[in-house]
């Protein structure tokens, strides 16, 4: 099916720390209240912003990440995620250009808007500058001529006059994109951090009211007509039927997803290439649940903050009971960072599942953090030896394990520089640090249910 759309509009900045996110939410938030159906994206690798978009927009944010998945799987993953919207927005990552290198585009904010043909609206810190505004904003501009820019956003505008600088300066500079908006400080409208980035949306006070005042904001300072009006049309191809690649959709194993606010960081492509491979998805809460679901061929533990939660895992002693049970009768779990956690002797002091001989500690300075590249050493419930993955690893706590335990994983970066030994496997059990994207190589999800059904029919 040939229809068009507006290109998408892409959220971008010069550097982390621009203000992003909050411009994405009360972007999405100003939309939504014109009554326009928005489907949101983030670039790169992150679980939480994702999880503020849906809040707002009331549908699901997925990622899109050139390195990780590759320029084709994000195609797909963009267009499944914006069926039926009137209009994309994609939040960036880190700086416009930057990425998994220093020499290319690659893993970046600019891969993605140059891959699906976006409008980049350039939030800059306006702080402590006025004419060098426009000589950064000229910069990013004519980096990458062929990048089209729809135009500029200034943040943490201080005053009018600071305002009328900032416009004064873009506007004597010929070729700049227009200036659709300055936005005022507004600390009550910061959202809150933690080790992680910032606080998941559900423990937030991301309610209603908040999302009204976002709204506001956007609508007092930025020249969202303009910005409509600016949309140019792309024609796309959409085929719902080719994205399910003809699979057997009728499901063939059950495997148990962790899903409460301890394990929220799961890449939605993983839980739906699981189902396209024949798995139903069955959800539980390691919080809340005193047993794993019944009749289950599998266990899928994605990461979350499993350490702030200790507590009441600890309490939950029937589940880790169940979890114990599971992998001593040889039922395939598959666990990444907060899950890998779950399912060692303890967090700290927290006696968690045990089934693997170490204990997790959380730790004052951040551990790990980068994409990774995975090459399997040795067979595991993911695939046989030799198989290559990419993922993303981010953590503030490190695991004690023996050297009797096997390892299955080589790690590297971009595919030269190796980084060691990961993938901890006992069993069947597989646990990593590594947050694997199933999009990189989808015979991950496939190899998984097979090997969940073979072990059901034994």
């Amino acid at each position: 099916m040939t229809f068009s759309r507006p290109a998408p509009l892409i959220i971008a900045a010069p550097a982390s720390g621009c203000g992003k996110t909050t411009v994405t939410l009360g972007l999405l938030a100003a939309l939504r209240r014109r009554g326009l159906s928005v489907a949101p994206f983030k670039v790169g690798p992150d679980f939480i912003d994702p999880g503020h978009h849906a809040a707002v927009c009331g549908r699901p944010s997925r990622n899109l990440d050139g390195w990780m998945c590759g320029e084709a799987f994000v195609r797909e993953a963009f267009d499944r995620g914006r069926a039926e919207a009137d209009l994309a927005v994609i939040e960036g990552v880190m700086g416009l250009f930057d990425g998994a290198a220093g020499d290319s585009d690659e893993g970046s904010t600019a891969e993605i808007a140059s891959c699906l043909g976006g409008r980049i609206l350039l939030v800059v810190d306006a702080r402590s500058q006025a004419r060098s505004a426009a000589a950064l904003l000229k910069g990013f501009c004519t980096f990458n001529p062929k990048l089209e820019f729809a135009g500029a956003l200034f943040n943490r505008v201080a005053s009018d006059r600071h305002e009328q600088l900032l416009r004064e300066a873009v506007a004597s500079v010929p070729g700049l994109p227009p200036v659709l908006g300055c936005l005022r400080r507004e600390e009550e409208l910061t959202l809150q951090e933690r080790h992680l980035g910032l606080v998941t949306a559900g423990e937030t006070t991301l309610d209603e009211s908040f999302i009204a005042r976002l709204a506001d904001w956007m609508e007092r300072h930025v020249d969202i007509e303009r910005l409509l009006a600016g949309r140019r049309g792309q024609v796309l191809t959409f085929d719902k039927e080719a994205l399910v690649k003809c699979q057997d959709l009728t499901p063939r194993v059950r495997i148990a997803v962790a899903r409460d606010e301890a394990f929220c960081f799961c890449y939605r492509e993983n839980l739906e290439l699981l189902e396209a491979a024949g798995a139903e998805i069955v959800p539980f809460s390691p919080l809340a649940d005193a047993t794993l679901p019944e009749r289950i061929d599998g266990i899928y533990l994605p990461g979350g903050y499993p350490e702030l939660h200790a507590g009441r895992l600890a309490k939950n002693g029937t589940l880790l009971r169940d979890l114990r049970e599971a992998a001593d009768a040889g039922v395939p779990i598959y666990a990444e960072c907060g899950g890998f956690m779950l399912l060692a002797g303890a967090i700290d002091d927290m006696a968690m599942a045990g089934i693997f001989p170490g204990h997790a500690r959380m730790l004052k300075k951040r551990k790990a953090l980068g994409y990774r590249e995975v090459t399997f050493t040795a067979d595991n419930p993911l695939g046989p030896q030799g198989t290559t993955a990419r993922g993303h690893e981010f953590h503030y706590s490190e695991m004690d394990l023996p050297g009797t335990v096997q390892t299955c994983y080589g790690l590297s970066r971009r595919g030269s520089e190796k980084l060691g030994v990961e993938g901890y496997r006992t069993g069947n059990v597989l646990g990593s640090y590594i947050h694997l994207h199933f999009g990189s190589n989808p015979q991950l999800a496939t190899n998984f249910v097979a090997f969940c059904q073979k072990r059901s029919l034994l």
